[in-house]
């Protein structure tokens, strides 16, 4: 079996949608926040705490865990679910965000990209039927296809041969590709032009995908341009297939996604502000290490039933952190992950009882903008 997709509502104002995906591994409501877990872990949880906070699927990166430990010792553990013990959905991306992210390690060719690891600084030639094979032994629920993703701004001819080359690419991933049991997600590029993102979807639609994300995004442009791009490309996705915006989880961006018909997302914000003492609450971030929580005997935020905001105050919060303990990052992550996930509940409970225009209005201005 591979991935369903189920559409179960779509709201009639904003084109929200309330929906299901059922993969081998578990079921996942939509819309859904992927807490990411690069080299096979949530950073400072243990997957019991992942499920906890109400995470149904996880993110893993297929570049990191070929350098580390290796795809070839995951799958002789059993593949990546038994190896990190999460019964449930897991996503691995290709590593072409990492051509992005990595691009003084890398050279982007017509056939791959040359990654020079940024552990040891050995070479490895990614190609789109490597790229596959990996992930096939990795035995994720969701394969990501290898696409080239340029930084912003960018010039509009160096896009253009991205778009053409992401599509040959996931031309020659499907070729590959083996596992029947592993769905396959294509990647639409383009940055922030319209044609060519128009031009990236038409192309890729047309190819037998379980899924289409939407990669080039959250790179650096203002926000109301990706909300803009957003508006243009998801009509162009097939409706009856799961859409995906990659790299994208702060919660204004979030509710804005939904709002445009986007059903998955992921992003390292939560875990990465959590371990720099910094939590999302619905009055704005709050930055816990900082001198007034001191004595501040409250939770991280009034109201919240997370772990961290049911036992313990701010004041001591903050005390760990400052100490170095590492507790302190334990539960600014439980705290932040249970805030995009309870957001995310709250959201398929409104598209369900039909009120998400009024849900999203009952969050604030603010919170929305933000």
């Amino acid at each position: 079996m591979g991935l369903e997709f189920t559409l179960l509502k779509e709201d009639p104002v904003t084109g929200a949608r309330l929906g299901r995906v059922t993969t081998p591994h578990g079921v996942v409501e939509t819309p859904a926040f992927m807490p990411v877990g690069t080299r096979a872990t949530v950073k400072t949880l243990s997957p019991e705490e992942v499920a906890a906070v109400g995470a149904r699927i996880i993110l893993a990166n297929t570049y990191h865990l070929y350098l580390r430990p290796g795809h070839e010792l995951i799958r002789e553990a059993g593949g990546l679910h038994r190896f990190m013990n999460w019964s449930g959905p897991i996503l691995t991306d290709s590593g072409g965000f990492q051509v992005f992210s990595l691009g003084h390690l890398c050279r982007v060719s017509e056939d791959g990209v040359l990654f020079r690891s940024h552990l040891d600084g050995s070479e490895h030639f990614f190609t789109p039927a490597l790229v596959s094979a990996i992930q096939e032994a990795l035995g994720s629920d969701i394969a990501m296809v290898l696409d080239e993703c340029p930084p912003y701004p960018v010039e509009e001819e160096r896009l253009r041969r991205a778009v053409e080359r992401t599509t040959r690419w996931a031309q020659d991933f499907l070729a590959a590709h083996r596992r029947q049991d592993q769905a396959v997600f294509a990647i639409v590029q383009g940055g922030v032009v319209r044609g060519l993102r128009e031009h990236s979807a038409r192309s890729l639609v047309s190819l037998p995908f379980s899924g289409y994300a939407i990669g080039g995004l959250s790179v650096g442009e203002p926000k109301e341009l990706m909300y803009a791009t957003l508006e243009y490309t998801v009509p162009w996705l097939p409706a009856r297939k799961p859409r995906y915006l990659m790299g994208v989880g702060s919660p204004d961006c979030l509710v804005e996604g939904v709002k445009r018909g986007v059903d998955l997302f992921d992003c390292v914000l939560p875990t990465r502000m959590a371990r720099n003492g910094t939590v999302f609450t619905r009055q704005g971030r709050l930055t816990v290490r900082d001198a007034p929580y001191a004595r501040d005997f409250g939770p991280l935020e009034e109201g919240c039933t997370c772990y961290a905001c049911r036992c313990f105050s701010r004041a001591y919060i903050r005390h760990l952190i400052k100490a170095g303990e590492v507790l302190g990052i334990r539960l600014t992550t439980i705290h932040n992950l249970h805030h995009l996930l309870q957001l995310m509940e709250e959201m398929r409970q409104a598209l369900a009882g039909g009120r998400f225009s009024a849900f999203v209005e009952s969050l604030g201005a603010d919170y929305c903008s933000r």
